[in-house]
């Protein structure tokens, strides 16, 4: 290849075949080529931020966080969801392409061709809220999701209750499991048998909390408590309460995890695990700037710790 078309891959060019692309890539990840973040290429005033999706309170409180700590420095937040990408184009080229100052995935999994592909184009990157394992050297930002829910459950169960049921996300999701742990670590503390036949794995949205709960609710020996896997799931639970003429919290104690500025308005207020998630982005922004001044600084991963807050939602189980 000349200079000129290699030139043109790496800096995300439009105007090469897709066979030369992946010819050119395969190329820079067999001989391990890495580039110096910012060399060659102009860098615009923009951090990149990449969502599995974008429609959630959840992830305007991620966008929020990013946002705010970005201005402080002067730059400005891009938002890309993978769906919007065209097929056949790189994600990558398309970030490239305008010079950005560096990429931060939003519950993403990178593999490790991602991983080289993103190193090869110099390109300074780190995941918030990983959904998988990542390789020890992925600079990442998350939260005590098995401390969060330790707490949660163990409130509930200094409040009586015993019959615990839990609402958490996608089971391949690593906050999903590390609450799933949290709680079953909380209930074996105390001596209660963990019944796995009261643990549902589901999607995050409303939807998800109302599926299981409606569910959950129908079985004669009903749980007395939920603890949803975050703060739109206990709003689905919440409803399913109501559909069930249970009061909530005398009948059914809801429990949460996020603490999204909605929950404050919930009908009763929500009790939730309060997750920083405008720290977390914030925190996500200063990896990747760190990664600009200095490449060869070693970013690992960095928790930011949870915190229960007590609200309406929750009460002793009634006899």
């Amino acid at each position: 290849m000349s200079t000129s078309t290699v030139s043109k891959v790496l800096n995300g060019r439009s105007d090469v075949s897709a066979d030369t692309r992946r010819r050119v890539q395969a190329a820079l990840v067999a001989h391990n080529y890495r580039r110096r973040n910012g060399v060659a290429r102009g860098q615009s005033a923009i951090v990149d931020m990449v969502f599995q999706e974008l429609e959630s309170p959840w992830a305007m409180e991620i966008v929020r966080g990013a946002v705010e700590a970005a201005h402080r420095v002067g730059l400005s937040v891009g938002l890309t969801s993978l769906s919007e990408i065209a097929e056949g184009q790189s994600w990558v080229d398309r970030l490239v392409a305008r010079g950005t100052r560096g990429v931060i995935f939003v519950l993403s999994s990178l593999s490790p061709r991602q991983e080289n592909e993103l190193h090869s184009r110099g390109v300074a990157f780190a995941v918030v809220d990983p959904r998988g394992e990542l390789d020890p050297g992925v600079p990442s930002v998350g939260a005590t999701n098995w401390a969060g829910a330790l707490s949660a459950t163990r409130y509930l169960l200094e409040l009586g209750h015993r019959r615990i049921a839990l609402i958490t996300g996608p089971e391949d999701v690593l906050c999903s499991r590390a609450r799933l742990d949290g709680y079953r670590s909380a209930l074996e503390t105390a001596g209660v048998i963990f019944d796995d036949s009261i643990v549902r794995f589901g999607d995050f949205p409303v939807e998800g909390g109302f599926r299981h709960a409606m569910e959950l609710l129908s079985a004669s020996d009903r749980p007395t408590a939920i603890f949803a896997g975050n703060d739109l799931q206990a709003l689905g639970v919440i409803e399913a309460a109501r559909r069930h003429h249970l009061r909530v919290p005398a009948d059914l104690s809801v429990v949460g995890f996020d603490d999204l500025p909605l929950s404050r308005w919930t009908s009763p207020p929500l009790t939730t695990v309060r997750q920083p998630l405008a720290e977390m982005a914030a925190t996500a922004v200063r990896l990747v700037l760190d990664q600009n001044e200095d490449p060869e600084v070693e970013a690992g991963s960095v928790e930011l710790a949870t915190s229960l807050v007590v609200r309406e939602s929750t009460s002793p189980p009634s006899q």
